[in-house]
């Protein structure tokens, strides 16, 4: 008799401040983390509409093609030979402008290195035309 009188207690587990401890943590989370914002390539764009007849004599031609070889002025160069080429030439002319320009299926990186490259061989602001990519 006293078997069947004894009861079996439920376990229960108390949902009703679950949602309220959700809301907190995803709120500590969201004002906790910082996120890294990536600074892309530091250019300063000029304004639009603002253009000037530039002589052929104080432009530097560089073409990045496909395959990612770089050609100074027609003339083959290392990525590696860039700079210096570029302060020689800054030595000699104080008003060269670097126009580069790319193939469309020039790889990315190779770019990045090709300008890299040019902005190091300026002391300070750098005179820099990114022309349209080839075709």
């Amino acid at each position: 008799m006293l078997l069947d009188k004894k009861r079996t207690r439920e376990a229960v587990i108390p949902t009703s401040s679950m949602a309220d401890i959700a809301f907190l943590l995803l709120t500590f989370f969201l004002v906790t983390t910082s996120l890294d914002m990536d600074k892309g390539l530091q250019l300063t764009l000029p304004p639009k509409g603002e253009s000037r007849p530039i002589p052929k004599h104080n432009i530097a031609s560089l073409m990045v093609n496909a395959t990612g070889e770089v050609l100074l002025d027609e003339e083959e160069i290392p990525i590696a030979n860039i700079k210096e080429t570029i302060r020689l030439r800054l030595a000699q002319n104080d008003r060269l402008l670097v126009s580069i320009q790319t193939a469309r299926e020039t790889h990315y990186q190779v770019f990045v290195s090709v300008l890299d490259q040019v902005q190091m061989a300026f002391a300070g602001q750098p005179r820099i035309s990114i022309a349209e990519p080839q075709s």
